[in-house]
């Protein structure tokens, strides 16, 4: 609260509370006021540990310098890859030149650095998914300083509406991490139902 009307209130009902209690206090007195000095003590540091965050760093230049690094990647990555398969072509277009053997044997080294370039599509998807949470996490700090900075109480934050689920999207869901997603046994397992 950035007046100090709160505190300034919960400071002058402690001191009625301890003004009221003229001459010895009982044990439960005197347990009550230790409680009450320990919140106090725990809330002033509960409140030097949130402006050492320095929480505005976070939204004002971690999360975008973040987020930055992250499409930089991705762009580089897909220049890389572009290059890579610009140089495939040059490949396959000596392929002609060659005695069978050793074209057969480019061609199949070509092929499979073409299928090891779909990183980059990967790469680019699961990054993809890193930057949206970054934001989330962005929005969600950005309503937490300015409720708490303002002294209101946090009302639930609001989600995004998902997209629509769409045949396509409901099996589009990205790479998954590893173990997590359909094993190709249980893929094999399946199309064999089929049959």
């Amino acid at each position: 609260m950035p007046d100090g009307t709160g505190q300034d209130q919960i400071e002058a009902a402690v001191r009625q509370v301890l003004g009221s209690l003229a001459g010895d206090m009982t044990t439960t007195e005197a347990s009550l006021l230790a409680e009450l000095e320990a919140l106090g003590r725990e809330v002033q540091r509960a409140k030097s540990e949130i402006a050492a965050l320095r929480v505005d760093d976070i939204n004002d230049s971690h999360i975008p310098r973040a987020t930055d690094e992250l499409d930089a990647v991705v762009e580089h990555t897909a220049n890389a890859t572009n290059e890579i398969l610009d140089v495939c072509e040059g490949l396959e277009a000596l392929q002609a030149q060659l005695p069978a053997k050793e074209a057969d044997a480019l061609g199949t080294a070509v092929t499979r650095i073409y299928e090891a370039c779909s990183f980059q599509d990967i790469t680019g998807q699961r990054i993809s998914k890193v930057v949206s949470a970054l934001k989330a996490i962005e929005t969600r700090v950005a309503a937490v300083t300015a409720r708490f900075a303002n002294g209101e109480p946090m009302p639930a934050i609001e989600e995004e509406p998902a997209a629509p689920v769409t045949e396509g999207r409901a099996l589009a869901n990205g790479p998954q991490m590893p173990g997590a997603g359909t094993s190709q046994e249980e893929i094999d397992k399946l199309l064999a139902s089929f049959d």
